[in-house]
């Protein structure tokens, strides 16, 4: 790498850190958890950029936590199983065959190659789902379509958060990273949890100082699907 490369290269990287140092200061020690989601999980490059900059941020004094979903390959690897793919008030109906599939892309597949990926920096990530240890317990969601319920399936709605697994890794220096199901105390059966719900529950339970969404979704919606207004903060 000549010497003028390597100045384009250094100096955008430097300028980056330079701005990002305020906010490392004041995250330093506190929990973060991130959404990972959108096209970072199907795009190789970006998932391996993904996994240097959740480590960086570990190197650097934070408490990353990483909650992930898996649209993309649960909707590919139904269609191989040929199980058709349908979604309702925006979540994806879930029937048994289907959540057999969810839960095997989910923690089989999603989670393996997110933690492999942190791992390529050392001893770091660590994979659960929302089962393990009772981290997430949910009951079964039923939205209100037309003024009606809707039952769409093994789709849960998070009731609880037990936060002592993740806390326990964060304590002893590893990166969780948590797979959206969760078990139901009611019937015992396995739910779908959708992702941005309990990153958001799980940012809240651990008292996280920032909870960042990777999406390639705009933002959050303010009446969507009547409007594509965003909600640019939030109180």
């Amino acid at each position: 790498m000549s010497n003028v490369t390597r100045k384009h290269t250094a100096l955008p990287k430097a300028q980056i850190l330079i701005e990002a140092l305020p906010w490392l200061t004041r995250h330093r020690g506190k929990t973060v958890v991130v959404k990972f989601g959108g096209n970072a999980m199907i795009d190789d490059g970006l998932k391996a950029a993904f996994a240097q900059d959740i480590v960086f941020l570990h190197h650097a004094g934070l408490k990353p936590v990483v909650v992930h979903g898996g649209g993309p390959q649960i909707s590919a690897a139904l269609d191989r199983h040929g199980i058709v793919s349908e979604f309702k008030a925006g979540l994806r109906v879930t029937t048994e065959d289907a959540m057999d599939v969810v839960r095997m892309v989910l923690a089989g597949q999603v989670q393996r190659e997110l933690v492999g990926l942190l791992n390529e920096h050392g001893p770091l990530a660590v994979g659960l789902t929302g089962e393990d240890a009772h981290t997430i317990t949910a009951t079964k969601h039923l939205p209100t379509i037309d003024g009606q319920s809707v039952d769409i399936g093994r789709v849960g709605e998070i009731t609880a958060i037990d936060t002592g697994a993740i806390e326990a890794l964060l304590a002893d220096g590893r990166i969780p990273v948590v797979s959206s199901i969760a078990r139901s105390q009611d019937d015992g059966h396995v739910y779908n949890v959708n992702a941005d719900t309990a990153a958001a529950a799980l940012a809240a339970a651990l008292g996280a100082e920032t909870l960042m969404v990777l999406t390639d979704v705009e933002g959050l919606y303010e009446d969507w699907p009547n409007s594509d207004e965003v909600i640019s903060r939030l109180t």
